[in-house]
């Protein structure tokens, strides 16, 4: 149905020497070429080591970005600042860094409390959509909200992040009486 897949340059096609072979092998099978926009390959002996250099490069190029932002993320949690996604429930993001919320943090102490005195999660959540609070998604609060709440280590401040653990008391929101209630319960319903 097609003779060419045109890409701007090969790294849009591929940047692992290894996976671009391989599909290259598969689509001229089917008679179909591989055409970068801006780089000029020859169809000839010398297009074959050009073409072979600019997939050695390209991979080169990745893992090395690879490898700066797996160390620019180390440093930034060493610290002990946010490396984006998800905001948790009971926080906000100030200076690159997590600070409890004023305004959902005491909601955090709440549900904690509520599931350790023998509150379901049902009547938790229903209770907090009621008031109109919202996951930080966005969603309204369902029986699974509470997983990663209750597994969340910075509401005691601790900040994990890979093999990087580090104590962050303005972090905390929940004491440590409450933590382990909660993680007493949920190990004896797991």
């Amino acid at each position: 149905l097609f003779e060419i897949v045109l890409v701007w340059k090969l790294d849009r096609f591929s940047r692992d020497r290894y996976d671009s072979a391989h599909y290259k092998h598969i689509l001229k099978k089917n008679g179909v070429k591989v055409v970068s926009a801006k780089e000029h390959i020859s169809e000839g002996p010398e297009g074959i080591i050009l073409e072979s250099v600019l997939e050695g490069i390209n991979e080169y190029y990745s893992e090395e970005l690879r490898q700066k932002v797996m160390r620019g993320n180390r440093e930034s949690a060493m610290k002990g600042q946010t490396l984006g996604g998800v905001t948790p429930f009971g926080y906000k993001t100030e200076n690159k860094r997590l600070v409890p919320d004023p305004m959902t943090a005491p909601v955090v102490q709440e549900i904690f409390t509520r599931y350790a005195a023998g509150d379901r999660l049902v009547s938790i959540a229903r209770d907090l959509n009621q008031r109109g609070y919202r996951t930080t998604k966005g969603h309204p609060f369902g029986k699974s909200s509470f997983k990663t709440i209750f597994r969340n280590t910075r509401y005691i401040g601790v900040y994990k992040y890979m093999d990087i653990t580090k104590e962050d008391p303005s972090l905390r929101i929940v004491s440590d009486e409450q933590w382990e209630a909660v993680q007493s319960k949920l190990s004896d319903t797991a």
